[in-house]
Formats: C-alpha cells, structure tokens, sequence
C-alpha cells in the first residue's frame, strides 16, 4: 500500500490496529465510516460471509446542508435501512477517523435512530 503523507500512515497505521479487535458477523454487522471531502459513507458489513448488509451516503446536492448536517442524515438514514434489514445492535468502526466532527455526528444519529453500538 502506498502511503503518500504522514497523515495517511497515521490513519492506515490506527485502521489496522482497530481492525484486527473487530469483525461483524450477520446478528452484529461492523458499521464501517468513510469520510471524503464532500461526503461520508457509512455500511453494515458482514466481515464473516464478506457481504454488505446495508450501505448510505450523503449524495444530497440539491440542498444547501452542512457536512455535519449531512452526516447527521446519514446516520439517521443508515438506522432505518437496518431496522429494514432486522438489525439492531452493531459494531462501530471509525476506521482510523478521530471520534469527532462529522464521525461522532453520524455515531449519534444513528444512536438517536435506534442503533445499539
């Protein structure tokens, strides 16, 4: 893998750590949290049978919403594709991102909604 910046190595180095603790199965998925620049991404992964359970992302363009304001959707919007799906406790993976800012808003939206993590 190659790692451009300091920055990158620190998250990729702290992925992998976490990782290695947590794995979903089909009764508790991982909820799996990408950030990019302009949006953020979260999926209810099966780590098991390698399957996506469940998957949202903030691809609202046509509103004038904060990033936070976005993952806040998100969140709330993931919690109710998986009541969908018969799923109600989860893993939380932030996947190296700091529990902060728009992570921890997306978190607790989805707790909110009904998610256990």
């Amino acid at each position: 893998m190659a790692i451009k910046n300091r920055k990158q190595y620190r998250r990729s180095r702290i992925k992998m750590r976490i990782r290695k603790v947590i794995s979903g199965t089909a009764d508790r998925p991982r909820m799996s949290v990408f950030r990019s620049n302009k949006r953020i991404y979260v999926q209810l992964i099966d780590d098991q049978a390698g399957t996506t359970l469940a998957s949202a992302f903030s691809a609202i363009d046509g509103e004038k919403m904060s990033k936070i304001e976005n993952s806040k959707a998100v969140g709330k919007a993931i919690a109710e594709k998986a009541k969908e799906a018969g799923i109600e406790n989860v893993i939380f993976d932030r996947n190296g991102y700091l529990y902060h800012g728009r992570v921890k808003a997306l978190a607790e939206a989805a707790r909110e909604a009904g998610l256990k993590f």
